[in-house]
């Protein structure tokens, strides 16, 4: 009965192994590749494995890398089976203008965030941050609702645009710092505070549009780098969208 989850992301492809589609199951393996890498996982990273009997996955990095996990799936005897953003899913309302156009990490990140509050006690309202190659902040209210949320570049992109766009930015990266006194410590303090702060106004608007503060969850590749510098309890769980995966499958076969 083990079940594969599969988060193919800007850069990377993240998989984990679990021995049966429910939250909580026993994580039998995981791990992480380029996507320029890919192509060579059923002979490599996915060889040894035993073969999982179903899997679910979320892609952000286009149909063609889609097609070329496909293509590695072929190692084993199941059906890939991809996330679409729907209107409801899980216990969790879409309230995007256009529920199919919302990003599917983002869809089951929220999904799996939804369930870490209900598992811990009464329902609460709950900012979703993920940090990677782009950050997204997303409000989920006491009911599950999506009331909608934030896209901005992550640092990555926001040192690629200072470089393209002037002169004289070319700089190792800097510490984070509250007064910084050089290039590089004013470039990576900046990306931090903008993201961070942009976290913070958002939680604002979400205590006051429920009533009681919301609780904050971070993951993505880059969640560790910037987690350190929020101001406002957070926890930190890299495993959110494998999480929000496990209660899809979990769901649905359920249903």
């Amino acid at each position: 009965m083990s079940f594969m989850a599969i988060d193919i992301g800007n850069t990377r492809l993240k998989w984990a192994q679990y021995a049966s589609p429910q939250p909580g199951a026993a994580l039998l393996s995981h791990g992480a590749v380029f996507l320029e890498t890919i192509d060579e996982m059923a002979e490599k990273e996915w060889k040894t494995l035993v073969p999982p009997r179903s899997m679910l996955g979320c892609v952000v990095a286009g149909e063609a890398v889609r097609r070329r996990v496909e293509e590695q799936l072929e190692l084993w005897d199941l059906t890939p089976r991809w996330v679409v953003s729907s209107p409801h899913e899980a216990g969790v309302t879409n309230g995007y203008d256009h529920p199919a156009r919302l990003g599917a990490d983002r869809w089951v990140a929220m999904i799996g965030a939804r369930g870490h509050v209900l598992a811990r006690g009464p329902a609460r309202p709950v900012l979703v941050v993920m940090i990677g190659t782009a950050v997204t902040v997303d409000a989920l209210d006491t009911q599950g609702k999506f009331l909608g949320g934030l896209i901005l570049p992550g640092h990555g992109i926001m040192l690629r645009a200072l470089e393209s766009g002037t002169a004289g930015l070319r700089v190792p990266t800097g510490e984070v710092m509250r007064f910084p006194a050089n290039t590089s410590d004013a470039l990576t303090s900046g990306g931090t505070y903008a993201i961070t702060g942009a976290i913070e106004r958002m939680h604002r608007h979400l205590a006051e549009h429920c009533g009681e503060p919301p609780v904050m969850l971070v993951t993505g590749g880059a969640g560790w780098k910037v987690a350190p510098h929020l101001d406002l309890p957070h926890e930190l769980i890299e495993s959110l969208i494998f999480d929000g995966l496990l209660h899809i499958q979990s769901h649905r076969l359920a249903l």
